[in-house]
């Protein structure tokens, strides 16, 4: 299991990087929940837009994973980072991360894992998957790995995420939701875990033939996060610009950032949930 020392080695002091100067980029890192290929474009239609409102050059890259959003942040090659509930947590711990904005889904700001399967695999139940292949979203994700896990774990199917090993017969991390999630429509796993959305990363005819086998609790949704350090001048220019995109006029932005209703802002005490969930699992300590 991915420990607090592996995720992230950092020194028992850290300096925080200095403040943007002047003309300097402001730097925006994505997690790759989605096609890199294509998120690479939708980033350049929304780091333009940010750059206008803000009057300030925004760029934008997109990370290997979750953990590396989090390195991104710590070593100041990011200044702000879109990223799940968990990894926040852990920035939070390790580096001191400030939540800026979460996510709205459906109207909701939060959301659930899910564990996916094919209509037609004839799995009915988690039982079911024992001795069968599993991919996962990400092993620093909490509705692409954390949550749906811990279904398993509540269902007594395993003691902890140490034994899935010994549950499943594969257990695969395929890099993001939609890499999960095809990996079980064309049939290379039996089952996926990811977020309670991340079907509609699929095609419609592959939608069809998909279900869901069990949903876990609900799960603060993904966050904008700030590494230490950043002005609080720069931090609150770009949550009342992100914000500007829950007006009517500029909603049609929100297909470039993973397509939220939109966006509000969020303090440190609504993932108080996740950092338990993460201590249970040996996260954090």
């Amino acid at each position: 299991m991915l420990s607090r020392r592996n995720f992230l080695a950092v020194s028992a002091a850290i300096l925080a990087a200095p403040a943007l100067a002047a003309g300097e980029e402001l730097k925006l890192a994505f997690i790759p929940q989605e096609n890199p290929e294509k998120l690479l474009g939708d980033i350049k239609a929304v780091t333009g837009w940010l750059s206008e409102r803000m009057g300030m050059p925004v760029t934008g890259f997109v990370t290997f994973d979750h953990a590396a959003a989090v390195e991104a942040l710590r070593n100041g090659d990011a200044d702000i980072s879109f990223m799940g509930a968990l990894p926040y947590v852990l920035a939070e711990d390790q580096i001191g991360a400030v939540p800026l904005l979460s996510e709205v889904y459906r109207g909701q700001p939060s959301y659930a894992g899910r564990v996916f399967v094919r209509k037609d695999s004839g799995i009915e139940t988690l039982a079911d998957l024992k001795g069968r292949d599993i991919a996962f979203a990400d092993p620093v994700s909490e509705s692409g790995y954390l949550y749906p896990l811990d279904l398993f774990v509540r269902e007594r199917l395993i003691a902890d995420a140490a034994d899935a090993d010994n549950f499943f017969g594969r257990k695969f991390f395929a890099g993001g939701y939609q890499q999960a999630m095809q990996a079980m429509a064309n049939g290379l796993v039996d089952a996926a875990g990811a977020s309670q959305y991340a079907d509609l990363l699929l095609t419609p005819d592959q939608q069809a033939e998909v279900k869901v086998l069990a949903e876990s609790e609900q799960i603060p949704s993904h966050a904008v996060v700030a590494r230490p350090g950043l002005d609080k001048g720069v931090q609150a220019k770009f949550i009342e610009t992100m914000l500007q995109l829950n007006e009517p006029g500029n909603r049609h932005l929100l297909a470039y950032l993973y397509g939220p209703d939109g966006y509000i802002a969020v303090d440190r005490d609504v993932y108080e949930g996740v950092r338990e969930t993460a201590r249970r699992y040996g996260y954090l300590k």
